[in-house]
């Protein structure tokens, strides 16, 4: 099964770049089978991670950055594959 695990946090205004920086450099002990890191307006930056998983295995997550760095508690998401489909050939 694939889990994915969804990390979403605000930066404080004009420190977006930081922590996206932030977000990249993070390492976990045990790699996932893919990650993506997205930027947006109003300074969020996302992280998504795929995992061969079960849904309620134990997996590692990013962890809370600096508070002085984000506006708001981080924003975490579970999801399990249900469907894929290819890409364009």
């Amino acid at each position: 099964m694939t889990v994915a695990l969804m990390w979403e946090a605000r930066a404080v205004a004009g420190r977006g770049e930081e922590l996206l920086a932030w977000a990249r450099a993070q390492e976990w002990v045990v790699r996932p089978l893919r990650r993506e890191v997205f930027r947006a307006e109003d300074d969020r930056v996302l992280v998504i991670t795929w995992w061969d998983a079960a849904y309620d295995a134990e997996l590692p997550e990013l962890p809370e950055p600096d508070g002085e760095l984000v506006t708001r508690a981080v924003h975490r998401w579970r999801f399990e594959s249900v469907d894929t489909l290819p890409g364009p050939v």
